[in-house]
């Protein structure tokens, strides 16, 4: 008994002596309850914490991977450049109007080249660019060909009926690609009937999981002969069931687009839209399909 010095132990008598024991071994008792207990919540504090950490570091690793990948350059023919496409490789706009004032002229372009001299790109951006330009492979091997001349028509028609049409393949046939299976191929024609139906072979690219090697491959039995009948969107017109009728476009984005033009005023881009929160830039070539702008 440190607190009691022993003649004064010894005075008590012997309940005394027996009560005062039982609290010293009570004390000691709830000394080591109370050591314990605080070490076990220095433990569970420890593992909480640790815990947290990987919670953190969990949440970072999902942040990064859900980061905007950067523009890929897939693959395309450049004769069905949209306005936005264009503005992503580097294109003027007086060179994007050259290249769609002779398309409207029923002519194609056949040779990267021929696609300079149509266009006036400058030599940088076309050997930046080039490289990714994909025309048919009829198109190779008859390179000479004039694209408004009788023969070329007829090979056109001739070459490309050798595909199939990418609007009406059903599952079975896509199953025959290396790559798609039961689940790919259902998928290709679910995000085909959400949109509609595929305005340009490119779409196949924005199919999820499927992989840009598989496309190609894909679009080597496949491509649209039978263009769907959508009627684009004027984007300062549109209404949130416009918006959200575009397959690329779910509720709350096109709750924001609508928000954004109503704090900003009347959009007078295409390329506008990209500035709002959330926006998949990267889809906007795809989008833009599907709105337009009126010129004033």
């Amino acid at each position: 008994m440190s607190f009691l010095k022993k003649e004064q132990f010894l005075s008590f008598n012997k309940h005394q002596r027996r009560g005062l024991l039982i609290l010293a071994a009570l004390i000691v008792v709830m000394q080591i309850i109370f050591f314990r207990i605080k070490a076990q919540a220095d433990i569970k504090t420890d593992l909480m914490a640790a815990e947290n950490l990987l919670l953190i570091q969990k949440k970072i690793d999902s942040l990064k991977s859900a980061e905007t990948p950067k523009d890929t350059i897939y693959p395309f023919n450049p004769n069905y450049i949209t306005d936005y496409k264009g503005y992503l490789i580097g294109m003027s706009v007086a060179e994007i109007d050259r290249l769609h004032a002779y398309r409207n002229q029923g002519k194609f372009v056949n040779s990267a080249k021929e696609f300079q001299v149509v266009t006036q790109i400058s030599d940088s951006l076309f050997e930046a660019v080039s490289p990714s330009f994909k025309f048919p492979d009829w198109v190779k091997k008859n390179s000479s060909f004039n694209s408004t001349s009788p023969q070329y028509e007829k090979d056109t028609a001739e070459k490309s009926s050798k595909k199939e049409d990418l609007n009406t393949v059903d599952v079975e046939q896509l199953k025959k690609i290396n790559g798609i299976g039961d689940k790919l191929s259902k998928r290709i024609i679910s995000f085909r009937n959400r949109l509609g139906g595929f305005l340009v072979d490119e779409q196949l690219y924005d199919v999820y999981g499927l992989d840009s090697v598989v496309v190609q491959k894909t679009l080597e039995k496949f491509t649209i002969l039978s263009t769907p009948a959508i009627e684009p969107i004027e984007l300062n017109e549109a209404t949130y069931d416009q918006l959200r009728s575009i397959a690329y476009i779910n509720g709350q984005l096109a709750t924001k687009i609508l928000d954004y033009k109503r704090a900003n005023g009347s959009f007078k881009s295409l390329e506008e839209l990209t500035k709002i929160e959330d926006f998949p830039a990267n889809r906007l070539p795809s989008i833009a399909l599907y709105l337009y702008l009126k010129k004033l």
